[in-house]
């Protein structure tokens, strides 16, 4: 009898803290659910859009394309994926304040297409690029910051949930603990000494895991935890350290990323300007002037403004190979008059390339490159010959010197430097420049390939496709 008596509450206690954790863990997991469903859209969803529409509206790639791309995601796909994911959490959220940010995130999902459709409109219409540019910066950079805020603030709510579930489990404990007094006091003692060790094996976790989720909520990415249980919330432990991975690893790609970015910019405008070309050139029209050598002073001056005419082009990033020439020829007339002892150049771009389109400044850059590290290392006479031809299509353009030339380490080096543009060596910056403008505007399939051997000299090529110039008629100084 007192056996029976016994095991009944026994059995009575198991079958309830049984049914008191099963809902604990559905309650657990549907959160953990929630959270990890909106966490992937938090760590993917603005670096695709933001990287496809930035594609779309500098013309790298079009809407009816996009698809075909496999580096590239829809933006309209990303949107309604999105919605159809958020609009199912909205069934399975219970929480008011979640409820309120899945609502906020569901209208700023409707406002991002709009705003991709006004942008896709004003694609139709040429013209309208600038617009394009600052509807991207102003709207669709900003709407897809508002969302990972949004779901920023859904996470942190529906993880104040996690307190209410513990609550909710001490008052089954207590109640666990008050059957046993009624049904058996002497099994009192060993009941609590036994419902104190389940609890604390289960609310110290939860515990840690809620101080561990606020340190993150504040911006604390390092923060780890660790549980020696071996059950869901051992998971939930690991799950929550690989949240927190993955998003220290982004916020440190989004700084570098934001750094290098700066630091090219920054570049870019000192390669494009330099202040000693610009200073020694005019030291040597100074210089001729005082030798009463007026003519030569007079062709510097002309050509030091095609030069910077060139350089400013109202702003286009595309000219015409023929003005092209034009900038590359005075770069090349200018720098002989400074080193005529060393310096000579030849040009051979036939007349028929003069109407297909290049990106501004992409031959100068290579030009210099040989100029200062193949021609005047070697401290003798060199030369500088630029090839331009047409094959299926593409355009070709190699960049030769006859200069002191690299072995196949320092080759292999300066390939790896070109592929990383950002980097914060000098060496290359203008070589992996040109190659990223390339590879941006289209594709991987084209940008620079480097040929050298010791001695003999540097081949610098580069390639893109052709494409006609939409004003032909364009001559430097008639725009």
């Amino acid at each position: 009898m007192v056996a029976v008596i016994i095991i009944i509450p026994m059995i009575i206690l198991a079958v309830y803290q049984i049914a008191a954790l099963h809902n604990y863990s559905t309650a657990y997991d549907a959160i953990v659910r929630r959270i990890t469903s909106a966490n992937d859209y938090n760590l993917n969803f603005k670096e695709e859009m933001d990287e496809s529409m930035y594609k779309i509206v500098v013309e790298a790639v079009t809407f009816d394309e996009i698809d075909e791309n496999d580096d590239l995601i829809n933006p309209y796909t990303l949107i309604d994926d999105a919605r159809e994911n958020f609009t199912n959490l909205k069934e399975i959220t219970f929480s008011r304040e979640s409820l309120d940010w899945i609502k906020r995130i569901l209208l700023n999902l409707d406002t991002l297409r709009d705003r991709i459709n006004e942008i896709r409109d004003n694609l139709q219409e040429t013209g309208n690029y600038e617009e394009n540019i600052e509807m991207l910066e102003s709207d669709i950079y900003i709407l897809t910051e508002l969302f990972q805020e949004e779901i920023q603030y859904y996470i942190y709510y529906e993880t104040q949930d996690f307190e209410a579930i513990r609550l909710s489990l001490d008052n089954q404990v207590t109640n666990v603990i008050l059957t046993m007094i009624v049904a058996l006091s002497a099994i009192i003692i060993a009941s609590v000494l036994v419902n104190i060790l389940v609890t604390d094996s289960i609310t110290k976790p939860i515990r840690m895991l809620c101080d561990k989720t606020a340190m993150v909520a504040k911006g604390d990415f390092t923060t780890r935890t660790s549980c020696e249980n071996h059950d869901e919330l051992a998971i939930l432990s690991d799950r929550f350290n690989d949240m927190t991975i993955q998003l220290e690893q982004q916020v440190k790609s989004i700084k570098l990323e934001q750094e290098n970015l700066r630091y090219m910019e920054l570049k870019l405008l000192q390669t494009q300007i330099n202040p000693h070309f610009l200073y020694n050139t005019l030291d040597t029209i100074i210089w001729l002037i005082e030798g009463d050598k007026n003519k030569e002073a007079i062709d510097i001056v002309v050509s030091l403004s095609e030069f910077f005419r060139i350089v400013v082009s109202k702003g286009r990033d595309f000219i015409t190979i023929r003005e092209e020439e034009i900038h590359i020829k005075s770069y090349l007339q200018i720098q002989q008059s400074r080193y005529k002892d060393i310096l000579s150049y030849e040009i051979n771009i036939p007349e028929e390339l003069y109407v297909y389109q290049i990106l501004k400044l992409t031959l100068q850059p290579l030009i210099e490159n040989s100029l200062y590290h193949g021609i005047k290392m070697q401290r003798a006479k060199g030369k500088i010959t630029v090839i331009g031809k047409i094959i299926d299509e593409v355009i070709y353009f190699h960049v030769i010197d006859n200069g002191i030339g690299m072995n196949e380490e320092e080759l292999k080096a300066l390939r790896k430097e070109v592929e990383k543009p950002g980097s914060k060596q000098s060496t290359g910056f203008g070589l992996a420049n040109v190659n990223k403008r390339i590879k941006l505007n289209y594709g991987n399939d084209f940008g620079l390939d480097i040929k050298s051997k010791k001695g003999e000299g540097t081949d610098i090529m580069i390639k893109f496709p052709a494409k006609l110039t939409e004003n032909r008629g364009i001559e430097v100084g008639y725009e």
